[in-house]
């Protein structure tokens, strides 16, 4: 197989398909979502049989055991995955709105327009149920797109790849409007990104060294996430059950994710009593403790569970460890936080733990990230948390979508003008 005429030749079909999406209506894409749904179930035996081979492939070449858990799919999934594609179906349609009309001294009416990006490519690993998640998301914002999953998921893909491409030819639209790159090929990757006539942007989920990658050789503008190094910062104005218990969910209640606290940062008042306290619930869940020379020193002299304490060195306030690991630095003040995360956040989430509402609005105007928050976990930075839905990702740059990508993420405005004949003077 020529790559390069092949990735050439998918994106043509993409562009021209991504044309007859752009003139469909809410009620033609949402027949899609729901017939791919009910091509799923109808496919479901065919689906498991293709996972099967993926896993022992899997398994045959060593494949961790936590990359084979994401990789496998259930009866379970696949429900899952039909109901993913109905709540998208439900979800009110961004393409088309038109939002801040207004008129002109000259008489002609001015305002915005929500139209779809055009072509999307998502480049992903491992997990085969991003397959549905980033067609669906895509589908219904009216965007053609291009999935490239990873080796490891190839069959699983295939399969549910068919399912999609029988569900829009049911309801009457391009299957080319959803190509899965039939190749496993390295250099189909490369030869994406560097299609700026044919794709539009780019989406990378996955590791840091495919992010990078991506970001480094891309022609085509792409929406990333490089890390998730998250910060909370617990003020002397904090209630402290409150901050205990937000200080344990942002880390403890999911390690491998990407909006898990990775810094605790703690005011100088609280690293006696407090942060001994708060210390032990983690030893108690099995965390261990990166922490500055001031911490370490107040938690090494308490004895119990310091086996699980090691002074922190500089990386790790640059660590995104997405394990039962936690850096812990105390701070004279909130200026000081705020300095440390200027510092080190990767602009991802950041969460201040205060009773004092001008110190609150403070930390939310001036940290610089996609998601900060008051008096919460880290943890609800997430697309269906915040009411988007379904997400395609957390983008932590700063133009067009920031934070959780949902349908509107993938979608920009154009300016439209109404006239009645209007002339410029």
């Amino acid at each position: 197989m020529n790559i390069e005429h092949y990735m050439r030749e998918v994106g043509q079909k993409a562009r021209a398909a991504s044309r007859h999406l752009s003139a469909a209506d809410s009620g033609q894409k949402n027949a899609a979502l729901l017939a791919i749904a009910t091509e799923l179930k109808a496919r479901q035996e065919a689906i498991l049989a293709a996972n099967a081979l993926d896993v022992n492939a899997g398994r045959d070449n060593g494949l961790e055991e936590a990359l084979l858990d994401r990789l496998a799919i259930q009866e379970q999934t696949i429900d899952q995955m039909i109901e993913g594609l109905e709540q998208i179906a439900a979800l009110a349609d961004p393409c088309g709105e038109i939002s801040e009309m207004s008129y002109r001294p000259s008489g002609i009416q001015v305002g915005k327009m929500r139209v779809p990006l055009g072509v999307v490519g998502i480049i992903y690993e491992s997990r085969p149920n991003v397959t549905i998640d980033a067609a669906s998301l895509c589908l219904k914002s009216g965007n053609a797109t291009i999935l490239r999953g990873g080796k490891e998921a190839f069959h699983s893909n295939q399969a549910i790849a068919a399912c999609i491409a029988a569900g829009l030819k049911a309801a009457g639209l391009p299957e080319e409007a959803v190509q899965v790159i039939e190749t496993t090929d390295r250099a189909a990757v490369s030869a994406m990104i560097t299609l700026p006539e044919y794709v539009d942007v780019i989406v990378p989920r996955g590791g840091k060294g495919l992010i990078e990658r991506i970001s480094a050789e891309a022609k085509v503008s792409v929406i990333k996430h490089l890390d998730g190094i998250c910060h909370v910062y617990i003020d002397d104005k904090a209630d402290l059950d409150k901050a205990r218990n937000i200080a344990l969910n942002a880390k403890t209640h999911r390690y491998g994710v990407c909006n898990a606290m990775e810094t605790l940062l703690v005011h100088e008042s609280l690293a006696g009593e407090f942060l001994s306290t708060l210390a032990q619930d983690y030893w108690r869940k099995g965390v261990q403790l990166r922490a500055c020379e001031r911490s370490y020193a107040a938690l090494k002299a308490q004895g119990s569970g310091a086996e699980q304490l090691t002074l922190a060195q500089d990386i790790d306030w640059d660590t995104e460890y997405l394990a039962p690991i936690l850096a812990v630095k105390v701070v004279a003040d909130m200026a000081e936080a705020m300095d440390h995360i200027a510092a080190h956040s990767s602009g991802h989430t950041e969460s201040i733990v205060s009773e004092d509402y001008s110190r609150v609005r403070r930390f939310l105007a001036q940290v610089d990230s996609a998601s900060v928050m008051a008096n919460a976990s880290t943890r609800f930075a997430d697309g269906f948390e915040y009411g988007l839905g379904a997400e395609i990702g957390i983008s932590t740059d700063k133009i067009h979508a920031r934070g959780p990508v949902g349908l509107q993420g993938l979608t920009s405005q154009k300016w439209i003008v109404f006239g009645d004949g209007h002339i410029r003077n």
